[in-house]
């Protein structure tokens, strides 16, 4: 399998004041293509660093970071802004949906930014709904759905570009179990589909639907180890 993300001694350090914060201390992995990863670690160990670094939300201090292939360590804003809607497909907690649209245009929102025709994204969101169980909810905006669809919702955006990754920040962070476990099984389904998937979560029954699970603690990797129960076959 291909490379997808390659970090070499990846640095983070923060000015607060005269005080300079090391979130990261000098990461190195490699995730390769359809591996399913969750990240963990208590509050402070820099694990939401790491998370924007490899969404291209920001860039390290010191170090490479490849992206298939490509080094975005020193890139523009610009340049780091057309690999994001490209190249990755983000979950966050909040899910971050747009208000005032309906579920639809919430998911063809990508597709805006990078140009498809009117109709090309409004069929293509429609079939990603589909494909996340929500085909009766497609005109209904996020105020008028349930936080387990609104996540749904978010995924199908997600996705709606076919991205390399797809990065979840605590997906199920607002969730109740019961939709907690519907989520997961999504998740679950699109890593079957083919997709590299990477899992920020500090809940352990989350992370165990992971294939390979690492630990970070005071902006370093602690240990970084396959899940023996992981029983997802990608296609």
């Amino acid at each position: 399998m291909d490379t997808v993300i390659k970090l070499e001694n990846i640095k983070k350090y923060y000015k607060m004041g005269k005080q300079t914060v090391k979130a990261l201390r000098g990461i190195s992995l490699e995730i390769l293509s359809n591996e399913y990863v969750a990240i963990m670690g208590a509050s402070g160990s820099g694990k939401s660093t790491l998370m924007n670094l490899l969404g291209c939300l920001d860039t390290p201090t010191y170090g490479n970071y490849y992206l298939n292939n490509k080094n975005v360590s020193n890139l523009s804003e610009n340049e780091l802004a057309e690999i994001r809607n490209k190249e990755i497909g983000f979950v966050f907690q909040t899910f971050n949906l747009l208000p005032k649209y309906n579920a639809l245009e919430n998911v063809a929102l990508p597709l805006v930014y990078a140009g498809v025709k009117k109709n090309e994204r409004l069929e293509k969101a429609a079939y990603m709904l589909k494909k996340v169980g929500l085909v009766d909810r497609m005109t209904h905006k996020p105020n008028e759905l349930s936080g387990g669809q609104r996540q749904r919702v978010a995924i199908a955006r997600a996705l709606v570009n076919d991205p390399a990754i797809i990065l979840a920040d605590e997906p199920t962070g607002n969730l109740d179990s019961k939709t907690s476990e519907e989520i997961m099984e999504l998740f679950n389904k699109i890593y079957e589909d083919g997709n590299t998937i990477i899992l920020v979560t500090h809940e352990p029954d989350i992370a165990m639907n992971a294939q390979r699970i690492i630990h970070l603690r005071d902006g370093i990797i602690e240990n970084d180890n396959i899940n023996p129960n992981f029983k997802y076959t990608a296609k």
